[in-house]
């Protein structure tokens, strides 16, 4: 397109209206972008205009492919990797600090803010994935989230992912995963869906893996391309005996033996044999409203786990329920837990105990795509922390190293709710095995 007004400049005051009238103009132009376009199935070339100097004050790639050593010299440039729409919002944020996004452009103009060094688009991309995160599209968003390396982003695909997992796994994108995120997802201790559903939603993926193939499958073949990973994973055990029989059964997906042997459970009969998980996973309807709170920013690995107790203060300065306690662990390891908490009284310089309980073992879950490893244990039931009483917190973490937080805040305001930490040495940082507290209060 070129626009030529008479005295366009002056009826534009500030450079930024300037250099926006400038944006996808033939007017000045030095270059111009070609990109393929497939439209109506006929194949077609599509070209933007662009201003060498606009795109480099913009981006250091468009420096130097315009101004560096090797200095690109036609006036014509071909783009392969991108589509015309990406591309001209990328252009237009250069011009004028605006971008169009929708759900069909956003991860496109994301690959372009991360390849052409454009940071502060990168951002505007992942908060617009971020705003309009639903089950439907979570794992589609959450595969984009780490192929760009947008941690925050992915531990929010997580989060959506444990609320409304039942919800997730019936999308339609759920059956395009890949195996290493299925596996990732059926060993996760937090997820809100019968297992009855999640391996429904497991027969669902493999059924498409099977077209997609274009093969027939039986019950074997589908075993082996589900993996034996994701089907040890599956608590079968907590099913009702009736899901089991019309469902799982009749998917002639597991072996005689573990048929066998989970027959004899729901019999009450003991078996030696047990190869799946019997523990309930942990997150409900109840508790995937909590909130939490960490006064970590920094994690290390190499914590040793001999049993030995780590202990601190604590209190709040409103009334709030204790949930339970988000632990460092480490990859591919399980751990045992004992907590207690007791309510301080200064003045006595005593403690008295009003909740203790020992668990496990827990799996470990990666976080921050994998960056470090956690898991969650929740209590029975709620302790209530009162407003400006002083708690002593007790945690013994059986099992190996693991990661673990340092350099702790003292004082942090979570959701409202502010946090003090005490530690029993000044020299040392507070429960260092906890990443997060779990709690919830009355609005």
């Amino acid at each position: 397109m070129s626009v030529r007004e008479e005295n366009w400049q002056s009826k534009k005051p500030t450079i930024r209206e300037r250099t926006k009238f400038m944006f996808n103009n033939d007017l000045f132009s030095d270059v111009k972008f070609m990109i393929r376009n497939n439209d109506g199935g006929s194949e077609s070339k599509q070209a933007i205009p662009v201003h060498k100097l606009i795109l480099s004050i913009g981006s250091p790639v468009f420096e130097a492919m315009f101004y560096g050593d090797l200095a690109e010299t036609r006036d014509s440039i071909e783009l392969p990797d991108c589509e015309y729409d990406s591309l001209l919002e990328l252009f237009r944020y250069l011009y004028s600090d605006e971008v169009n996004l929708s759900g069909s452009n956003v991860i496109g103009v994301l690959y372009l803010a991360k390849k052409y060094i454009v940071p502060s688009l990168a951002v505007k991309c992942t908060q617009y994935l971020q705003d309009h995160l639903d089950p439907s599209n979570v794992f589609t968003i959450l595969l984009s989230a780490r192929k760009y390396d947008e941690e925050k982003l992915v531990d929010r695909c997580w989060e959506m992912i444990e609320k409304q997992t039942e919800a997730a796994v019936k999308s339609e994108r759920f059956a395009l995963i890949d195996r290493p995120l299925l596996e990732e997802l059926v060993e996760r201790d937090t997820l809100d869906i019968s297992e009855v559903e999640l391996f429904k939603g497991v027969v669902q993926w493999a059924n498409k893996e099977v077209a997609r193939r274009g093969i027939v499958a039986d019950g074997r073949e589908k075993r082996s391309i589900i993996g034996d990973r994701i089907i040890k994973a599956i608590r079968f055990p907590i099913m009702k005996q009736d899901e089991f029989a019309a469902v799982v059964m009749d998917s002639k997906i597991l072996s005689y033996d573990e048929v066998s042997s989970l027959i004899k459970h729901f019999s009450a009969v003991e078996s030696s044999s047990m190869e799946f998980s019997i523990s309930k996973r942990s997150r409900t309807q109840a508790t995937c409203l909590l909130k939490r709170c960490s006064m970590y920013n920094s994690v290390k690995f190499g914590r040793k786990r001999l049993g030995f107790k780590n202990s601190g203060y604590l209190s709040v300065d409103r009334n709030i329920e204790l949930y339970g306690v988000n632990l460092f662990g480490s990859k591919d390891a399980v751990y045992s837990v004992e907590v207690s908490i007791s309510e301080f009284l200064r003045n006595a310089g005593i403690g008295t105990y009003i909740f203790s309980q020992a668990a496990g073992p827990f799996s470990s879950v990666p976080r921050q795509a994998g960056k470090y490893f956690v898991f969650d244990f929740l209590f029975e039931k709620p302790v209530s922390l009162k407003k400006g009483n002083s708690y002593h917190l007790s945690l013994e973490v059986h099992g190996p190293q693991s990661w673990y937080g340092f350099n702790g805040q003292r004082s942090v305001i979570c959701s409202g709710v502010e946090f003090t930490f005490l530690s029993m040495n000044v020299r040392q940082d507070i429960l260092d095995e906890v990443n997060e507290l779990i709690f919830s209060f009355k609005e």
